[in-house]
């Protein structure tokens, strides 16, 4: 007749070899969360009016290199150049 090994669950090196896995991530999303909740992202201010002054320079600066672009132009086609006709802001 077999005996029965009648120890409790605990005992088991499997038992805590399946329930580590979940525990570790249980573990590591509470961690997760304390940093999230005690650092928090700062916010960035009025990003869209400073992206509006960024376009604003790089518009300025395609206008002012337009005279010379046309003169170029203009020297090696031999060409009237059309009149230039500055963006509108």
């Amino acid at each position: 007749m077999e005996t029965l090994d009648l120890k409790p669950w605990w005992h088991f090196g499997h038992a805590w070899l399946v329930i580590s896995g979940p525990l570790i991530v249980v573990i590591a999303s509470f961690i997760t969360l304390y940093i999230a909740i005690s650092r928090p992202d700062p916010v960035i201010d009025d990003y869209y009016r400073k992206g509006m002054e960024i376009n604003k320079t790089l518009n300025a600066q395609r206008d002012a290199m337009a005279p010379a672009i046309q003169a170029r132009n203009n020297a090696a086609t031999g060409i009237k150049p059309i009149e230039y006709k500055p963006a509108e802001q």
